[in-house]
């Protein structure tokens, strides 16, 4: 039994290595590589976190399928059973908070698209009155297809080329379905605490790839640099809300 803890052990300690590792690779890959590639390496540790509970939960049903006693699995691991339930108690632990954040994600959207919905729609943009400076990607809701959301106060705030890159950032996060590699990120960091740095360094990222396909889309990259940057500092003078699992060029790490 002894190997059995060491194994355990192992599969929950190993995420901190395997997350330190995935987010140094991640420097080193593209845009696009790197945020699936994180994405990857969270749901394999994430995964391997759960398989390790999983198999600690059921040691006393293992033993018995092999048809050694309980009281012949406690001489040979005298803590299998306080074990057994720590893993149990965890397992229901993270189902709650799981279901907990993901109506985190539903209610943002929520109240997201309830916002949204009295603004001016042009094409895939939704222009929202008001005095805040923001845009961001509205994943679809419920049937509905996802839009750009930009407020008027921003529209004013940018120059027609500049309003060209940030639609074309926010677009990238759209078609790319970046708001979905988030979200898994986001659930495994609730599984293992280590997933945090993944989840941040996904977020970075995140706003790379989108940037990236800005430049591609306007064929300069000093402009899209600069109308991104402009739009972020506008945006950061009216403070920062919570934004996950929306995404944009105003919040990200720029």
């Amino acid at each position: 039994m002894t190997y059995v803890l060491v194994v355990v052990v192992l599969a929950l300690a190993l995420p901190w290595g395997g997350a330190a590792i995935a987010t140094r690779l991640a420097d080193r890959l593209p845009p696009r590589w790197a945020c699936w590639g994180l994405t990857g390496a969270s749901v394999l540790l994430a995964g391997g976190t759960i398989s390790a509970l999983v198999g600690l939960f059921h040691v006393p049903f293992l033993a018995s399928l092999e048809r050694l006693s309980l009281t012949r699995v406690l001489e040979e691991w005298p803590t299998a059973v306080p074990f057994a339930c720590a893993a149990g108690a965890v397992m229901v632990a993270q189902l709650v908070l799981l279901v907990r954040r993901w109506m985190q994600h539903r209610a943002v959207l929520g109240r997201a698209w309830a916002a949204a919905d009295g603004g001016t729609r042009d094409g895939d943009v939704l222009v929202v009155p008001g005095t805040d400076v923001d845009a961001f990607a509205l994943p679809g809701y419920r049937g509905r297809r996802g839009r750009v959301v930009v407020t008027a106060a921003m529209v004013r705030t940018l120059k027609e080329g500049e309003r060209e890159v940030l639609l074309a950032h926010e677009r990238a996060h759209l078609a790319g379905r970046h708001h979905l590699l988030s979200a898994v990120v986001d659930l495994a960091a609730v599984v293992h605490p280590a997933m945090r740095g993944v989840r941040d360094a996904l977020a970075f990222h995140l706003e790379r790839w989108a940037d990236e396909v800005a430049a591609a889309v306007v064929g300069d990259r000093r402009a899209a640099a600069a109308a991104i940057a402009r739009a972020a500092l506008a945006r950061s003078a009216h403070g920062r809300a919570a934004r996950h699992p929306l995404l944009s060029a105003t919040s990200g790490p720029v």
